[in-house]
């Protein structure tokens, strides 16, 4: 029993040890600073953190996060000329401060592509759609169906 428990413990943690993890950031509906750690060969969970200041006064700020998971349509890169194609899942979140402020959530589905520069370096492509739901601000309680776009980059870490 001790020999199979410390078998299981040694194959998590050489599994574990062998995932990749990024750092990047991103551009497009809002600046995102993001942290995403391989599952398997072709999923990941990335987090995210969105900072926006908007308005010329910078009255307004919103601050929220997002937990994506992300899985490569597999088999595809080589046909699209290093491009991978990828899918994804995810629930973002948020809150307003200042004028009109609230809270909101965001369940969506995510569409991109992903080019490997370097072996560290990769740059991303996406856009995602689901509906938005913000309760309290300027329009007090709504849904409405929400999409953004983004181009962005990911470092290996070593």
């Amino acid at each position: 029993m001790k020999k199979t428990l410390l078998g299981l413990l040694a194959i998590t943690a050489v599994s574990s040890a062998s995932a990749a993890n990024y750092v990047g950031g991103s551009v497009g509906s809002g600046a995102t600073l993001h942290y995403q750690t391989d599952l398997t060969g072709s999923s990941a969970m990335r987090y995210s953190l969105n900072l926006d200041a908007t308005n010329f006064n910078f009255n307004y700020l919103a601050v929220g996060g997002s937990v994506d998971y992300l899985g490569d349509f597999t088999g595809t890169g080589a046909a699209l000329g290093g491009l991978t194609p990828y899918y994804g899942l995810g629930l973002g979140a948020g809150v307003a401060l200042g004028n009109g402020g609230g809270v909101s959530l965001y369940p969506h589905g995510t569409l991109g592509l992903r080019y490997n520069v370097t072996d560290p370096l990769s740059i991303f492509v996406e856009g995602n759609v689901g509906p938005s739901i913000s309760v309290g601000g300027t329009n007090a309680s709504r849904v409405a169906v929400g999409g953004g776009a983004r181009i962005g980059l990911n470092y290996r870490l070593p």
